[in-house]
């Protein structure tokens, strides 16, 4: 009985695992993606020198705090509707984001086309978590 627990408790373990997005990247590689394509139009704070000014300030850091909130940003008709929506930039969301923001924020005012790569989007992420 103890074996079948253990072989169940095992399974159950390694199918959470396998669904889970994992997001462990790099941070170095990404600062130095987010200065050639994200700094150009985003303040990322004192780890880049770069700042943008198009996009809203990522200085302070988004991961996991609420979209939509940076003071005196004009938000697009699309990205309103996420904040008001309670969108959290979890990183699966920010993921999801950074891979089409279009398709995940229909109406947004960003141009950006996405990043295609997952290990891009893990390493960015594990950046926009240091800032």
């Amino acid at each position: 009985m103890k074996k079948i627990a253990l072989t169940l408790f095992a399974a159950m373990i390694s199918l959470s695992f396998a669904s889970s997005p994992s997001y462990a990247g790099d941070a170095g590689a990404g600062m130095k993606y987010a200065k050639k394509k994200c700094a150009m139009c985003h303040d990322m704070g004192s780890k880049i020198k770069k700042k943008g000014k198009i996009g809203p300030s990522l200085a302070g850091g988004i991961v996991d705090k609420k979209a939509g909130q940076v003071a005196g940003f004009k938000y697009s008709k699309g990205m309103k509707e996420a904040a008001e929506g309670g969108l959290v930039w979890s990183e699966e969301n920010l993921d999801k984001f950074l891979k089409k923001p279009k398709k995940f924020i229909k109406k947004t005012k960003m141009s950006f086309a996405g990043v295609k790569k997952s290990g891009d989007r893990a390493d960015l992420i594990a950046f926009l978590k240091e800032i």
